[in-house]
């Protein structure tokens, strides 16, 4: 897979998570500790995708 396939990947997948961030937050019976989660996985995608993005500079 080349580095900017990986991209798009992760890319796609950050968008899904921020999704399921917004639908999690709309719902009132939602725990606080599946918000925290989805909103760790999102910031790791997003380390991900900026260490990606320096490394090909």
């Amino acid at each position: 897979m080349t580095i900017e396939a990986h991209l798009a990947t992760l890319e796609k997948k950050h968008g899904a998570l921020e999704q399921e961030l917004h639908a999690a937050m709309n719902q009132p019976s939602t725990e606080d500790e599946m918000i925290s989660d989805i909103k760790r996985r999102k910031l790791r995608i997003k380390d991900e995708i900026e260490r990606l993005r320096s490394s090909t500079h």
